[in-house]
């Protein structure tokens, strides 16, 4: 009985001791790198609407061939509006073929956000439901994938874009995506 007694004791005491070592080391965890398993993996199909055209339609096809960023955003996102600037000066001076997915966003706020800002997107594609972005295991805005040339997703940025980001992951990579043969 006194046996007994100590494993009711210490038992809750382990399962605590546990507990607290498990959300100890989920401290050192950085939330922007969670890896995606879609990493070296094809983009999953996708056909959308583009916002100025809606009877246009874009598909994995119009991404084949060049090394693309797929640029997840959305009016609403404050992070995206910090990032805009970044994406424009890379399209205008990194030649980045970017596609943009307008996410659960209102297409005239979009449109309008876009004028006023500028714009660095050579597509944009609208997710109005967002299923789209679900398919792709988007967490939130901004979200940006790198595919090369035969629309595999290579690289996820979770998060704004950055300098710091750009020069250090994102520029060698594209770099090396662009040498690839097709």
């Amino acid at each position: 009985m006194n046996l007994l007694k100590k494993i009711y004791f210490t038992l809750p005491l382990i399962i605590f001791a546990m507990i607290i070592l498990i959300l100890w080391r989920g401290l050192k965890l950085n939330p922007a790198q969670v890896p995606s398993p879609l990493i070296n993996k094809p983009l999953p199909h996708f056909a959308l609407p583009t916002l100025f055209d809606e009877k246009k339609i874009v598909t994995n096809e119009d991404l084949m061939g060049h090394v693309t960023l797929v640029n997840v955003w959305a009016t609403w996102c404050e992070a995206c509006a910090e990032e805009h600037n970044a994406l424009l000066e890379l399209a205008q001076n990194e030649h980045v073929f970017f596609l943009g997915l307008d996410y659960k966003d209102d297409v005239d706020a979009a449109k309008k956000w876009l004028a006023q800002r500028g714009n660095p997107y050579q597509m944009i594609a609208v997710d109005y439901a967002g299923t789209v972005a679900i398919d792709w295991g988007v967490y939130g805005t901004p979200e940006t994938f790198v595919l090369d040339k035969k629309g595999m997703i290579r690289y996820k940025q979770i998060g704004p874009i950055d300098t710091d980001s750009w020069e250090k992951k994102l520029k060698p990579l594209i770099a090396q995506l662009r040498n690839e043969p097709i």
